[in-house]
């Protein structure tokens, strides 16, 4: 046989699994096309250049594939770091940043004017897709002032908000368009005018569920929900609404909010919601496109049974 026979057989053999993994891909690409994708960016995957990037292509890749991508982003480590820069000090209440005028001034420069610019730059390397607001553009996240309950008493920690309304249409109208929002969880009340920072997590699960979409996923630090954490690694794959509010009691309170988020997305109309670990390079197109999937998925209780 010739070189050149040689050479197209060797051609052949690597491109099959190439082949294969595109073909497992095609029942998920069929189910998924069309509808809206929900995606909070954060953790490590904010911080590391890589997976940055990976993150970046892996929403284009879902833009191409014919779903509808929505980014929401916070930015902890980011803000942590200004405050610092600005002599503001770090506070934490009931897993939540206590956030003085002064504070909120940075919180909100960093997210809509750091990460925000950052993240949408990544994207927009692919083509003109990505395009930026925060909750205060077209009203589209409204709050009011949050006071948590601590020891049976409510808690003054400033202007962190809890979100009232969701407006879609700025978001509706720029899916529409073909491109993929990018949103910064800061929201402006309608009860003081003020703007106050908003869990990110929190913010996914209330877009997802008044967008309608069809998955959220809440990128983290972890590999998902431990069965028996600290005694086990074992990640619980799938489990319905009425199983994760029993657990939740039982969580650290890193991962209440992003739980608590998938809740309320499952019990609002949204198909599946997912928790991946944001540190595996491509996590996204993993979960969504192959038929092992990593993380935890929580369904709606009626949806037990049927196929993830």
């Amino acid at each position: 046989m010739s070189d050149s026979g040689k050479s197209g057989t060797t051609r052949k053999h690597t491109a099959l699994p190439k082949a294969k993994i595109l073909i497992e891909a095609l029942p998920w690409l069929t189910r998924h096309h069309g509808k809206i994708v929900v995606i909070k960016f954060g953790g490590n995957a904010m911080l590391n250049e890589d997976l940055k990037a990976a993150f970046a292509q892996d929403v284009v890749f879902l833009r191409h594939a014919g779903l509808r991508p929505v980014v929401v982003h916070g930015g902890g480590p980011q803000i942590s770091a200004a405050l610092d820069r600005h002599g503001i000090v770090s506070e934490f209440k009931a897993g939540l940043r206590v956030t003085t005028e002064d504070a909120m001034d940075v919180v909100r420069m960093v997210l809509a004017g750091q990460v925000q610019r950052e993240l949408v730059g990544l994207l927009n390397q692919h083509g003109p897709f990505a395009v930026g607001l925060t909750g205060e553009d077209a009203h589209t996240i409204t709050a009011t002032k949050h006071q948590p309950e601590i020891d049976g008493e409510r808690v003054d920690i400033g202007r962190v908000g809890e979100i009232t309304a969701i407006d879609t249409g700025a978001i509706e109208a720029l899916l529409t368009d073909g491109r993929i929002p990018v949103v910064s969880s800061i929201a402006r009340s309608q009860d003081d005018g003020h703007v106050y920072n908003v869990n990110a997590d929190t913010a996914a699960a209330a877009l997802a569920a008044a967008l309608g979409a069809e998955t959220l996923m809440v990128l983290t630090d972890v590999e998902g929900l431990y069965e028996d954490w600290p005694h086990s690694d074992e990640v619980i794959s799938r489990l319905t609404a009425s199983q994760l509010e029993k657990l939740l009691p039982e969580l650290s309170s890193g991962m209440v909010p992003k739980m608590e988020g998938c809740l309320h997305a499952v019990r609002n109309g949204v198909t599946t919601a997912r928790v991946i670990d944001g540190r595996v390079q491509h996590s996204i197109l993993l979960e969504i496109f192959t038929d092992e999937g990593i993380g935890t998925m929580v369904v709606p209780d009626e949806a037990e049974g049927e196929q993830s």
